[in-house]
């Protein structure tokens, strides 16, 4: 489990990405409108993390986080006197016996992209009103939304048909006008064929 804080002149926000063996990603970002030190905001992000794999029943936790303050209170490495980050570092310890094994780690610069977005998304909602927002979902693609829209075209073809025929030929489709031969040429320069199978080139 990652988790982070982002904080800037709008707000506090904090981020937190639960990733299974399988790669399987859980994430949640919440922004804080209580007033709370850098400190604090990382407690909430940690403490929230956790309570997420609670709720999934998970019983082995990897929880990774750049805040060496707070991994090394948890692990009774250093101590405080804050009444306030005692009460957080008490909420840890009894989440973590929900457990049967976990881990705190402290790395100061692991790969926390995605839970520094989410952290960062909230702190920057100045007048969010709901305590709640429907989860936003994050995707990954890999093709222009054009190829989705022209996956399938009226007459049941898929939308690389012309560009595939037209490399080997160099022949334009039947009635195509002098604009869509310009856009086909154009198209097709990124694009190689090998073996009937169509690639599109890449620039390293």
């Amino acid at each position: 489990m990652f988790f982070d804080r982002a904080t800037n002149f709008k707000g506090v926000g904090i981020g937190e990405v639960l990733i299974s063996e399988s790669g399987q990603y859980y994430a949640a970002s919440t922004k804080i409108r209580f007033s709370c030190t850098n400190n604090m905001a990382e407690y909430e992000a940690c403490i929230l993390g956790i309570r997420m794999a609670v709720n999934m029943d998970i019983k082995e936790l990897l929880v990774i986080g750049d805040s060496d303050l707070l991994i090394h209170q948890v692990q009774e490495e250093w101590s405080t006197k804050t009444a306030q980050i005692l009460l957080y570092l008490h909420c840890v310890k009894e989440l973590c016996r929900k457990f049967i094994k976990i881990e705190l780690k402290h790395i100061p610069r692991f790969p926390k992209d995605f839970a520094d977005a989410l952290a960062t998304l909230p702190s920057m909602i100045q007048h969010l009103e709901k305590n709640y927002i429907d989860p936003t979902k994050v995707g990954i693609r890999d093709q222009h939304a054009y190829c989705f829209h022209m996956n399938k075209e009226p007459y049941g073809k898929p939308w690389y048909h012309d560009i595939k025929k037209f490399l080997p030929t160099q022949e334009y489709p039947k009635n195509a006008t002098n604009g869509q031969k310009r856009a086909l040429g154009r198209l097709t320069n990124h694009f190689f064929l090998n073996s009937e199978v169509l690639y599109r080139r890449t620039q390293i």
